[in-house]
């Protein structure tokens, strides 16, 4: 018997907000987290303004040990543990101290890469012949599992732990495959979500082939501009989303809170054919992930109520647009309303997905659509194809049923999750 799966707790990391209440009021206000970066400009990158969370060091003692802070080098474990075990704690679930692991509760937690500043330190040691200096947590803070691996210790989670990787598909990857487990019956619980380490050493290979916007290093905050016809390149940015999803059964037992159900989605990948490459999307993958998404959630194409779009500031963001109205058959004023998160973040990468669907979800739950920022001049390509009002540039006050979250990412790599406003 196929269970169903709800969304019982929430945590972010985000440019614009670290923890839901900073981060909804973000939203609302459309306010962005994207600032000058020194560290960008000094090493002389084109692009000189990023999405970096602004994390406190001393509130990290609330997440970490001293003992793991010491010689601690990986901002994507630290933003993930942070979304993780806030997410654990918005759901209302303990952390269990007995001997025996939760057998019932498991973690699949995605990244890009993890650890790159603890691999340069490490690679300096080694060429000079420190190797023994590398510390205890050289590994655990650089093989790519880390992330899964530190939460999985700190939640004492006895089901499946991992950490999955698919570019800027991971986030929703990861929400996917915890339903998929959920619904299964293997597991009760599962923390999904995925990180980004922040920095030079992850974003300089987007800068030098150039899809990095270099035109707003004086304005920042007016940098990355999703569906503008000014839109110039997206903004790097950096941080973790996570979600806890739960049996109904689990949830309603326990006297939960539900934001939303997940009601189904899809994953599927362009082969780099038709059109797509390692960069570039093949569109009938996309919107073939989409009907398929809605045919595996079980509704309409009609009963879409608002997109999360993926949405980049490229000149992809157009062609987006089509497939999504392509895969809906719906146009015009038909089309639903969608927005970018990116304009207020950049874009998060490996993390982008899971901050996105937070961002969702709460949309869906209480009753709002965020506005888009920097589009005041749409493009003429994407209001040809869906009107301006479905793009709404302040914040709307709408009862929203059903969203759906899509993610694109190198490689060809698509995926769709569809959320409903739960009921009984």
């Amino acid at each position: 018997m196929e269970r169903r799966v709800v969304i019982t707790g929430l945590g972010v990391v985000a440019p614009n907000g670290i923890g839901l209440k900073d981060f909804r009021t973000a939203l609302k206000e459309g306010r962005s987290g994207i600032r000058f970066d020194q560290q960008l400009a000094d090493l002389q990158f084109s692009c000189q303004v990023s999405g970096t969370p602004p994390i406190d060091k001393e509130n990290l003692k609330h997440y970490f040990t001293d003992l793991e802070l010491r010689n601690f080098n990986s901002t994507g474990i630290m933003y993930g543990v942070i979304a993780g075990l806030d997410a654990w704690k918005d759901a209302g679930l303990e952390i269990s101290e007995n001997l025996d692991p939760d057998w019932d509760s498991g973690t699949i937690f995605g990244t890009g890469t993890s650890g790159i500043e603890k691999f340069r330190e490490s690679i300096y040691k080694i060429d000079a012949l420190q190797t023994r200096k590398l510390g205890s947590t050289a590994v655990s803070q650089t093989m790519n599992s880390g992330i899964s691996a530190y939460l999985g210790g700190k939640l004492g989670l006895g089901n499946q732990v991992t950490t999955n990787s698919s570019a800027c598909t991971t986030g929703t990857e990861s929400i996917l495959m915890a339903f998929e487990r959920i619904k299964s019956g293997k597991a009760k619980r599962m923390l999904a979500g995925s990180t980004s380490d922040s920095g030079p050493y992850i974003w300089a290979g987007f800068d030098a082939i150039k899809v990095c916007n270099f035109k707003s290093n004086e304005n920042p905050e007016a940098a990355s501009r999703p569906m503008s016809a000014s839109a110039a390149g997206f903004v790097p940015g950096s941080g973790a989303g996570a979600l806890v999803l739960e049996d109904l059964e689990s949830a309603l037992a326990r006297n939960a809170k539900i934001y939303a159900e997940v009601l189904g989605g899809n994953l599927n990948s362009g082969g780099h054919r038709g059109g797509g490459s390692m960069t570039a999307p093949n569109s009938t993958a996309v919107q073939k992930c989409v009907q398929d998404a809605l045919s595996d959630a079980g509704i309409k194409a009609e009963e879409i109520d608002y997109i999360s779009g993926h949405l980049t500031a490229t000149s992809k963001d157009s062609t987006e647009i089509l497939n999504l109205a392509e895969a809906l058959n719906r146009f015009g004023k038909d089309f639903p309303y969608i927005n970018s998160l990116k304009a207020l973040t950049g874009h998060c990468l490996s993390a982008a997905g899971s901050i996105e669907a937070v961002a969702t979800i709460l949309q869906l739950a209480e009753h709002f659509v965020a506005p888009n920022i920097n589009c005041e001049d749409l493009h003429p390509e994407i209001t040809a194809v869906i009107d301006p009002e479905c793009i709404p540039q302040q914040l709307l006050e709408k009862n929203l049923t059903i969203a759906a979250k899509v993610s694109f990412g190198f490689g060809d790599v698509n995926g769709c999750v569809i959320f409903k406003k739960y009921s009984e």
